[in-house]
């Protein structure tokens, strides 16, 4: 389905009978962190309380009608989501308006801005693409709204230059980023609290401390008579502190961070810390399923940050989790057993999930899935979610064809190992955790997962057609139109993506697959172009984006030549003799391989040169021809001999290529900081004029007279 693209001010109605929708705010790739949040509005075109405000430290409205869903990354950028329930709105609602921020920079730092307004399946139904934003730092981009009985969707790209906080106020909610008082409550006395006669309608003034930088107050609203209970022996002498907080935070909390403790008492080397979840006994393929299905369910609703991220994901709400194993249906006559149930409550709304699990080299069946969606249906849960070690090719995407008439009310989703250990890693190590004993359990879960008899091994294996497509490659006899060479491809797909996460994992920033915008968006597309290239160069290409990296990783896997080869583009410095912009590049690859291919490019037509880094470390001059035209970049290069089996770790293609990639960064992208020029300088004697005047304004008696 084409959304209809609204230009500022259009509008256009939703279905009747629309029971909800989902909005996305999506953005390119861009150094600046988009937030999404949600306002509900009266007819008076302001919140009702504070309560009506949704985002990321409120991420539920109080009817859970409105819901934060999070962030995600996609191939082109990143995305926040928001879900809205319009049959649960309240009558006073009328209107959803759908704010972005940034906490730094403006949108104009932004690239490619879009809201895009989806039915509850994803489909979308309407869009609009924000341009020409300068100095915002906020804006509201569309509203949903209510004319009639019926709802619409309407553009508005309305900016704030005073960020979430500015917006937020001029909507009628109280911002406490400020506001925080320590005040003493009475002592407890076993009475009920007495409120003067004719008090009922004020507001109760808390002064600030006299040393306060400007008089201030904070007006609290007052609260019924309540009983106090009287005081123990133990604490009669204590009088109690509560926080009064006006108003919603608008600012992020830092993560708190807890690592797992240490073993220091152990008497050698050999002695091994204890497991929470074993690994000895595992035996056959159900067993190993259902111990990785019960260490999963059970960590993520013993560690919450970590359950939350896993089930943000599909949409749930953020709210009470809780996990079941092997939880038996009645469908017919038969009796449907899921691997798991995942339930989450926030308010009156209940979300629930049935989990169907594979490890090892399981595959997951379209009929199995099927009789599963059926069942969800039937009990009127939101969602099936499939896990294995198999990488969907893309985000949003199944790597099983189902019918699509079972997705009619019910929502299907994959989840592979290596997402899960990867939102395992970003939680411990990244986002944090509290609580130094949840921070063990997910570090436990983390050994288990990881070690190869869990069953939980990510993506380790190219498929049946690798050996014969890499074969044909190195013949020469490999044609567009074989077979196979499909399954190859999106076989490289999943690889790359899998070499995202784990990247994400180890370095706290989104690192993203660039693909361009035609590619990101059609798979069948993707997979075209990818067996085109292979058939035309005998070579599987990608590149990675990482966050304030020098330059993008290029990552090219040679079928012809058994090569792996990496490489990136850094600019040179701007100001200097070529001699010095070399010299100020090989200080920086102290630590690179000797044999990494170092091209330097020139200005206009002069043609690059090029040499092994050894030979550069001992002679710049080697790079810099005798001409003066100025060096304006450098390829940095590597290669490596590539892999051949289509699995395993000895002689394996797919841990060449990781191997390949992880070095080429950590020894050669990472040490480099970008160049910046120096500041523009005033020219001496304006320094030295300026210099002299204030020395003589220093000398003149106060009262101007000169002696």
């Amino acid at each position: 389905m084409q959304a209809i693209e609204l230009s500022k001010g259009a509008n256009t109605p939703l279905a009747e009978g629309t029971p909800g929708v989902r909005c996305v705010i999506a953005w390119g790739q861009s150094e600046v962190e988009v937030d999404a949040s949600a306002l509900l509005l009266t007819s008076s075109g302001r919140v009702r309380n504070d309560a009506d405000m949704v985002f990321y430290n409120q991420p539920t409205s109080e009817d859970g009608g409105v819901r934060h869903l999070g962030s995600a990354l996609t191939e082109h950028g990143g995305q926040e989501s928001l879900a809205i329930d319009l049959e649960s709105l309240p009558v006073d609602v009328v209107t959803v308006a759908l704010a972005a921020s940034v906490a730094s920079g403006t949108f104009a730092d932004v690239k490619e801005c879009i809201l895009l307004v989806c039915d509850q399946n994803g489909s979308p139904l309407a869009s609009h693409r924000i341009v020409g934003a300068d100095a915002e730092t906020a804006m509201v981009l569309g509203e949903i709204y209510r004319r009639n009985g019926s709802w619409r969707v309407r553009a508005v790209a309305q900016g704030w230059a005073r960020g979430l906080a500015g917006l937020a106020t001029d909507l009628g909610v109280t911002v406490a980023d400020e506001m925080e008082l320590d005040v003493a409550t009475p002592q407890a006395t076993g009475e009920p609290e007495q409120t003067p006669e004719g008090a009922g309608d004020d507001v109760i003034v808390i002064e600030l401390a006299a040393e306060a930088a400007a008089p201030m107050a904070v007006v609290v609203e007052p609260t019924a008579p309540r009983m106090t209970p009287a005081p123990s022996l133990g604490d009669r002498e204590v009088v109690g502190v509560r926080t009064v907080r006006a108003g919603v935070r608008t600012r992020k909390q830092p993560p708190s961070r807890v690592v797992p403790p240490a073993l220091k008492l152990a008497g050698a080397d050999t002695w091994g810390a204890a497991r929470l979840f074993s690994i000895s006994g595992v035996g056959n393929a159900a067993e190993q399923e259902k111990r990785a299905t019960s260490a999963l369910l059970a960590t993520m609703m013993a560690v919450r940050p970590f359950g939350r991220g896993i089930t943000a994901r599909f949409g749930a709400p953020s709210g009470l989790l809780e996990s079941y194993l092997e939880v038996p249906f009645h469908r017919g006559e038969s009796l449907v057993v899921p691997d798991g149930v995942i339930r989450v409550q926030r308010g009156a709304r209940l979300w629930t999930a049935l989990l169907e699990t594979k490890t090892g080299s399981g595959q997951l069946r379209r009929e199995q899935i099927e009789s599963y969606l059926d069942v969800a249906r039937h009990e009127g849960y939101d969602a099936v979610i499939t896990l294995s070690n198999e990488i969907a090719p893309g985000v949003n995407e199944h790597p099983v064809t189902v019918d699509r008439r079972k997705l009619a009310k019910v929502t299907l989703h994959h989840l592979s190992w290596a997402e899960v250990v990867h939102e395992a890693h970003m939680v411990l190590n990244h986002r944090g955790v509290a609580d130094a004993g949840q921070a063990w359990l997910l570090h436990e879960f983390l050994r288990y997962v990881q070690h190869p008899r869990s069953g939980a091994a990510g993506f380790d294996d190219m498929g049946v057609a690798w050996v014969p497509v890499r074969e044909a490659v190195a013949a020469g006899t490999l044609r567009p139109g074989d077979r196979k060479v499909p399954s190859a491809v999106d076989a490289w797909i999943r690889l790359v993506r899998q070499l995202c996460l784990r990247l994400t994992a180890e370095l706290g920033v989104d690192v993203a697959h660039v693909l361009p915008r035609r590619l990101a968006t059609d798979p069948d597309a993707r997979t075209r172009a990818g067996v085109e290239s292979l058939a035309s160069t005998g070579r599987l290409e990608a590149t990675l984006r990482v966050p304030g990296a020098v330059g993008t990783v290029e990552v090219v896997a040679d079928l012809r030549t058994g090569q792996v080869l990496t490489s990136t583009r850094v600019p040179a410095p701007q100001e200097g003799t070529n001699h010095r912009r070399i010299s100020w590049l090989v200080k920086q690859l102290a630590d690179a391989p000797a044999d990494l291919l170092v091209e330097a490019g020139f200005d206009g037509a002069a043609p690059p040169t090029c040499e092994q880094l050894q030979l550069v470390r001992t002679d710049a001059a080697c790079l810099a021809p005798t001409t003066r035209v100025a060096l304006s970049s450098f390829q940095l290069t590597r290669s490596v001999p590539m892999g051949t089996k289509r699995s395993g770790v000895r002689g394996a293609f797919i841990p060449s290529v990781i191997s390949a990639v992880e070095d080429f960064y950590g020894y050669v992208v990472q040490p480099i900081r970008p160049w910046v020029a120096k500041a523009p300088r005033l020219p001496d004697d304006v320094v030295e004029d300026d210099s002299a005047d204030a020395a003589a304004t220093e000398l003149e008696p106060a009262g101007g007279d000169r002696p």
